[in-house]
């Protein structure tokens, strides 16, 4: 895969979401720790593709890039991923993506996200996952499983089986009432006030 061409289809979606002007949305774009963070995941896999005798300078570059990246914004993309063109991040913080995963063109991740190995022995792999899928905050993607094309995948969800296409997965229920009667500090509130009263 060109390493141009693939940062430009990165660059001109993470554009679409930016307000303004096309070089302002070009700039706001480059500036932001998702764009940062695939501009440094794209030259990374173009490193392992060059040849050995330039790729030990190349790669001091890249090890520098990947971990200002990890440091700064949170964001863990192993170079030996297969990710297609297009990639987006929205947001940073707490986003891991294994070197043996595969992920489809035109695909979003959100925060808080892990796209990991799972399984023991022979089965021991990462997710392929299709073109236009979007992956939502805090959501785990795990084993030798395939997601479809065109599948959104729900704040939270632990997915650890296959997913057909055009599949919208949630966690159900989303969450459930414990209690009518507020937070902490109103409970603690209303036994002092007990207490005064039966003193």
């Amino acid at each position: 895969m060109a390493l141009m061409p693939t940062v430009r289809a990165d660059l001109a979606k993470a554009c679409r979401y930016e307000d303004g002007g096309r070089l302002r949305r070009i700039v706001v774009a480059l500036a932001s720790p998702g764009m940062q963070a695939v501009l440094a995941y794209r030259f990374g896999a173009w490193t392992l593709r060059q040849p050995a005798l330039i790729r030990p300078p190349l790669n001091v570059v890249y090890h520098l890039l990947h971990f200002t990246v990890r440091v700064l914004w949170g964001i863990e993309i192993s170079r030996h991923a297969c990710i297609g063109p297009g990639l987006y991040i929205g947001h940073f913080g707490g986003i891991t993506v294994s070197g043996d995963a595969t992920i489809g063109s035109n695909c979003n991740l959100s925060q808080s996200i892990t796209i990991g190995v799972g399984g023991s022995g022979d089965t021991c792999d990462a997710p392929v996952i299709g073109d236009n899928v979007y992956i939502a905050p805090g959501a785990r993607v795990f084993g030798p499983i395939r997601i479809g094309h065109n599948v959104k995948i729900g704040a939270n969800a632990v997915v650890y089986k296959d997913i057909p296409d055009g599949a919208v997965i949630a966690l159900d229920p989303g969450f459930c009432i414990l209690s009518h009667k507020g937070n902490h500090r109103d409970g603690v509130e209303v036994v002092r006030s007990n207490k005064r009263r039966t003193a």
